[in-house]
Order: structure tokens, then sequence, then C-alpha cells
């Protein structure tokens, strides 16, 4: 087969089918992709399910802590458990430039079922068309996942149940993902410890819901960073929020990019953190599972909901490092384009 993609592995001919064979089904293998019909044939056992999808067009294509790839997979995933969802199958369609090198594709395809592995879901189905050089940069990719909601969870995505003095918390530093991206994409000479946040929180979110602890809502804070998911919820549930930027985790090394480039962290993008809302009675019991995992030794109470008479409904409110308040706005504009 060639090192690089060429438009005929596209054209549903013998290349295609090497393609198909020699790295997607190699990478995926599973009992129901192996069938490969026109549609994955899936048992849930439930008429109760989660159901996403989403494109993935970053640049660069690989970056400290990740790839597109891995991203795709982890973005699913998450979009998934942060509904109150068990993930389970993911589809995933690709779009290739002619001239991408066939070891690129590999890499983003292992990593792909690697992630896929470690979360424990399965990519059942997906698709590839390739287009002429300068019509795509490299590689786009499409991801729908499926999840199993059990219905006591259904509450979580909507919010409904958010009240005054819930807490708010988030499971880790942030900006990290956003501000990778840059160094990668802009200073690829600049020597930086920074990394993608980029994460499968599946098995995080599922020992959370399994503790039994009264979670109202959660969200992963992806594109608009944190401060978007707090004004969504403001704004959905017609609530307000009192946040303490002293408490929000930032690593220092974020922290100074941000200052250099002129980034506010709270609108930089993460792809692998999440902000719960849940019962202030059970805010010690969340921490403590979170502060078990890996993914989420730094998680802190950030913030609560607080009364709709302080101030106008639907606001943020930030309690700044020097003691001022501040209005947080949701974000307005484009700040990092191609960033997930």
């Amino acid at each position: 087969m060639s090192k690089k993609i060429l438009l005929e592995h596209g054209s549903g001919g013998k290349l295609s089918h090497q393609l198909i064979n020699e790295l997607f089904v190699k990478y995926f293998y599973n009992p129901l992709l192996a069938l490969q019909s026109d549609s994955a044939i899936i048992n849930l056992e439930t008429n109760n399910i989660a159901f996403t999808t989403d494109s993935f067009v970053i640049t660069p294509i690989f970056f400290p802590g990740g790839n597109i790839g891995k991203l795709a997979v982890c973005g699913t995933i998450n979009d998934l458990a942060v509904a109150g969802a068990i993930p389970k199958y993911i589809s995933a369609s690709f779009i290739l430039e002619e001239g991408l090198p066939l070891a690129d594709l590999e890499e983003i395809v292992s990593s792909m079922a690697e992630e896929a592995r470690y979360a424990g879901v399965l990519i059942v189905a997906g698709d590839t068309k390739v287009v002429e050089k300068g019509h795509c940069d490299k590689v786009f990719i499409t991801t729908t996942g499926i999840g199993i909601l059990e219905k006591k969870f259904n509450h979580i995505s909507s919010g409904i149940n958010i009240g005054c003095g819930d807490k708010i918390i988030i499971n880790g530093p942030i900006a990290e993902h956003g501000m990778a991206i840059i160094l990668a994409r802009n200073f690829q000479n600049f020597k930086s410890e920074i990394t993608s946040d980029c994460a499968s929180l599946n098995h995080l979110i599922r020992e959370i819901l399994e503790s039994d602890c009264n979670i109202k809502f959660m969200r992963d804070a992806t594109r608009g960073g944190l401060a978007t998911v707090l004004c969504e919820i403001a704004l959905k549930c017609k609530v307000n929020i009192i946040v303490d930027e002293s408490l929000i985790p930032i690593s220092e090394n974020v922290a100074a990019m941000c200052e250099v480039f002129g980034f506010d962290p709270l609108y930089i993008a993460n792809e692998g953190k999440i902000v719960i809302v849940c019962d202030k009675n059970h805010t010690e019991k969340v921490l403590e599972i979170m502060h078990r995992n890996q993914y989420g030794k730094q998680a802190a109470v950030i913030g609560e909901i607080v009364k709709v008479n302080q101030y106008q409904k639907g606001n943020v409110v930030l309690n700044t490092k020097v003691g001022g308040k501040r209005i947080i706005n949701m974000l307005s504009g484009e700040q990092i384009p191609r960033i997930c």
C-alpha cells in the first residue's frame, strides 16, 4: 500500500478496501465492526439512550498531550458521560487530504483505538472520503456516540434541579488544552511543559454517579472555556452564580502564558475538564472521589448558586483575587479558531 493517501483510497475499490482492512479494522477490531455491513447492529437493551455527534478540525493535528484522533474519541465520550450516560458505541468518519502520510493516519487511528479501549467503548462503524490536495487540511474527523442513560440521571443535562446553595466543582486546572494548541501552532520552537488535558472522563464521572451523590448538573468545559459553561448554567436555569477566582485551579505556566498572549484563561478551551453542580451536603464526597482519580487530583470547589435577588437574574459574578467583583459574560467572537 502507498505511504501516502491517494485519491484512489476514497474510490471504493481495491485501495479503499486495503485501507479499511489494513488500518481501520486492524486497530478498531471488534465483532460488530468485523461484519463490515452498511449499519452496525447493536443491542442496547434499553429505550433510554444518549446520542451525540461532533466534528474535529483541530490544527495542528498532533499536539502535546494528544492528536486529532484521541481528541475525537475523548470529546464524544465526555459529551455522553456528562449527560449521565454510560458511553457504549462510537462511529468515526474521516475526510482525508490527498498526500496525507499514511504513518500519520496510522498514529491517529492507533490512538483512537487505545483511548476507546481505556474508556470501554467500541468503535463499530465509520466512513472514509478522500479529497484533492488543498481541499482539506490533512484530516477532519466526525464522530457519533451512543450511550445508555438511566432514567434517574435524566435531569443532569438539563439542570432543572439546580437550587440556591448548590456548589460548583471543577476537576482540575483550566486552559491547558487551548494554550497547548497555541504553542504547538505558532511557537513550535518554544519549550514549555504545557500539555493538553485531553482525556476520557467517563470512569471518573461514573464513580461519582454511583456514589449516590446528588449531582444536579454536569458539562465539559470545551470551547468557550469555564466562563461560557457558567454563563450557560446561569441563563438556562435562571440562577445567579458566585465564583471565587482564587479557588479556580490553574498552573503557573498556563497563567503566565495567558498573560503573555493577553488571553483570559476563563475563556480558554479545555478537553479534560468537567464542571459539576452538586448538593452542598455532598461536596466533600465528590471531592474525595475526584482526588483519588488521576483526572481529578486538583479538583476544587470554585463557587456556588446564590439567591436570584442578589443580582439581576442570570448573572455570573467573579470575586477577583484583588478583592473586586466582575461580571462574567459568555464568550463573544472566536478567541482561538480550530481548537478542536
